[in-house]
């Protein structure tokens, strides 16, 4: 109500009083600035609309990233780009909890108490290790890349929970380490997956370096070709770099508003993962002859009795689930990734 504020931050957190406050700010006639991931993916389209009608900002680049510099990057740096790819390590709590079974041996239940014991995960965990929180993100993400709402209810979401050791050392044997990522891939006829799922990566890939607690987010645009940004994902400091930047972009930019923007999601972008064709690792307990059969193999091998690692060549996620449907019929398919 204080006719001289023009400019309010909101590090609440969720979508119902965080929601409310910034809906009044903004019909106030103030700008505000948001760290807000989950209140961003599921009302951005309108708390942007309010800014606009009401000749103030709505800026929330603290929350993707942390202190990473991303989304005005998007908005501007890469305005001259057609992105066909967005894939990122969103969340550095399971990045933490995969480095730590990497790198150290501990099982996902050691390495979620000692991310716990460390102040990097909540005590109750689920929004990380679920990939809500990486969801949310990428929804935002896609939201700039595409122009047009992705909404997180809508968005396939598997979290890191069914991650074994035997995964980690299986995937390290095919020379790759195993990271949460949320990605969006842009089809030619202008629709997007979107999705969030452990992948297993090569090695070779930057963001198979990306370790503990770091984010870091591969942007693929028509003419830059591969940019990744790279940073702390999260933290007070992080976070609260992204927020100021916003605070005082809002205030300089008074008068000229910088405006971003997207759609009410009537575009129906969202594309079902059905037909995303990917590489796939598969463990599965049984016969070698049902593998054989039912899957289009690269590569096997046979770590214990009775239980097949695979390679796959490129197949389609329906593809992949009816495979896994009669392979489930004739034994045990206990983990099956995309491999990136």
């Amino acid at each position: 109500s204080d006719p001289e504020v023009d400019s309010v931050v909101e590090t609440i957190g969720g979508a119902t009083v965080a929601l409310d406050f910034t809906t009044r700010a903004l019909k106030a006639g103030k700008s505000v600035v948001s760290s807000n991931k989950e209140l961003v993916a599921t009302h951005g389209y309108e708390l942007l609309q309010l800014a606009r009608e009401h000749g103030v900002s709505y800026l929330f680049e603290a929350s993707v990233g942390g202190g990473i510099p991303i989304l005005r990057p998007l908005t501007s740096c890469l305005a001259a780009n057609e992105l066909s790819q967005v894939t990122g390590i969103l969340n550095g709590t399971t990045n933490y909890i995969l480095t730590r079974m990497i790198k150290a041996g501990l099982t996902f239940e050691q390495a979620l108490k000692e991310a716990q014991d460390n102040g990097y995960a909540e005590k109750d965990p689920t929004a990380d290790i679920e990939g809500h929180d990486a969801c949310r993100k990428i929804c935002i993400l896609s939201d700039l890349a595409y122009g047009d709402k992705f909404d997180p209810d809508q968005v396939s979401c598997e979290g890191i929970t069914k991650i074994t050791l035997e995964d980690v050392a299986n995937a390290d044997k095919l020379g790759c380490v195993i990271k949460l990522l949320g990605r969006s891939v842009r089809c030619e006829d202008g629709t997007a997956y979107a999705y969030v799922a452990p992948h297993l990566i090569h090695k070779e890939s930057p963001l198979a370096a990306v370790e503990d607690v770091f984010n870091a987010i591969m942007i693929d645009g028509n003419a830059t070709g591969e940019v990744m940004f790279y940073g702390k994902g999260a933290g007070k400091l992080a976070t609260a770099s992204a927020v100021v930047a916003d605070m005082l972009d809002s205030i300089e930019h008074k008068d000229n508003r910088r405006r971003i923007f997207w759609g009410d999601g009537s575009k129906n972008l969202l594309r079902p993962l059905d037909t995303l064709q990917s590489a796939w690792y598969v463990r599965f307990k049984g016969a070698q002859k049902d593998v054989e059969e039912l899957l289009p193999v690269e590569s096997l091998t046979e770590p214990a009795e009775g239980v097949f690692v695979v390679q796959t060549r490129k197949l389609s996620t329906a593809e992949m689930n009816a495979a896994a449907e009669k392979l489930n019929g004739r034994g045990e398919v206990r983990a099956a990734m995309r491999i990136l």
